[in-house]
């Protein structure tokens, strides 16, 4: 299995597949109405199981990141340097991704940032990734 693979199980399946459509989606929960994100069948707040998928905007803000310059083990030492990031999403989740079509040394906490699919030459899935908006 391939490092930079994510593992998709049943209760993550929902989000990949639409990330293969380039629908970017977040769960809400209906008992206490705040959403999250990594895909889970509970609340991470209130614990409830009335969850449901919903389609983000696919905008946010650049919450931090880290430009990586060495040091990674293929198949990232290819893509070197690249950005990791964590986003804050326009519904309030925030989501591990990398930032790309960016100036590195233009980055700014705040910026607002536009959701990009991509998939990677050998990969079987399409990720979310960010760039400026």
């Amino acid at each position: 299995m391939r490092a930079d693979l994510p593992t998709v199980d049943p209760s993550s399946a929902p989000w990949w597949e639409a990330c293969e459509r380039g629908e970017l989606l977040i769960r809400r929960c209906d008992a206490c109405g705040l959403a999250h994100h990594y895909p889970r069948q509970r609340c991470p707040t209130c614990w409830s199981e009335d969850v449901r998928w919903e389609a983000a905007s696919g905008r946010g803000r650049l919450h931090t990141w880290s430009v990586v310059h060495a040091g990674a083990l293929p198949p990232f030492s290819e893509r070197l340097p690249y950005v990791v990031a964590i986003v804050a999403l326009e519904e309030g989740p925030l989501l591990a991704t990398n930032i790309v079509d960016a100036d590195h040394a233009r980055l700014a906490i705040d910026q607002d940032l536009v959701v990009v699919f991509e998939r990677d030459e050998g990969s079987t899935v399409t990720v979310p990734r960010f760039r400026p908006a």
